[in-house]
């Protein structure tokens, strides 16, 4: 498994990051992947926002252009089929709760956050809801962790040469 190191938003990318939501984004974060124009297209934000709130989400697609690419994905019904899978390939199940099991610990290693302990994100480890948090995962930490979120990516693949973005580094 390849370990991909968190870098620190710099102004740009916060600017980037609300031009990508519509909105400031919710909480500290950092970078946890970058599209190939240089822009972020993922953050790993804090489990627990400003106002004591928890946060589940850990990894978060900011990108535009790849949220909508998945969006498809979600209608086309892969999360049924992916559910189903999981619900009868137990190698696929193992790997998935491992997956469940690292996003916890990424987690834990930021902050104890009481109400998330056995809470990760997309469903994890048994259900499938939501490809955008699994694809999330997989580009920030790399593929070979999250099964289910490197399908996803294989099945975009290569989504930013359909709809380039531009250099925003």
């Amino acid at each position: 498994m390849k370990v991909r190191v968190m870098e620190p938003a710099s102004t740009r990318d916060i600017e980037l990051v609300e031009e990508q939501l519509g909105r400031a984004p919710r909480g500290e974060m950092q970078i946890a992947h970058r599209c190939p124009c240089g822009a972020p297209d993922v953050v790993r934000t804090t489990p627990r926002l400003a106002d004591g709130t928890p946060f589940p989400t850990l990894y978060y697609a900011t990108c535009p252009r790849l949220a909508g690419a998945i969006g498809t994905l979600e209608a086309s019904g892969l999360m049924r089929e992916m559910e189903q899978r999981l619900a009868a390939d137990i190698e696929l199940a193992a790997k998935y709760s491992t997956a469940h099991e690292q996003y916890l610990a990424d987690r834990r290693a930021i902050a104890q956050v009481a109400e998330l302990a056995a809470i990760s994100a997309g469903g994890m480890p048994d259900r499938v809801k939501c490809l955008h948090v699994l694809a999330a995962h997989s580009l920030a930490v790399g593929l070979g962790v999250n099964p289910l979120g490197d399908e996803v990516l294989a099945a975009l693949a290569p989504w930013w040469t359909r709809n380039p973005c531009g250099d925003h580094a």
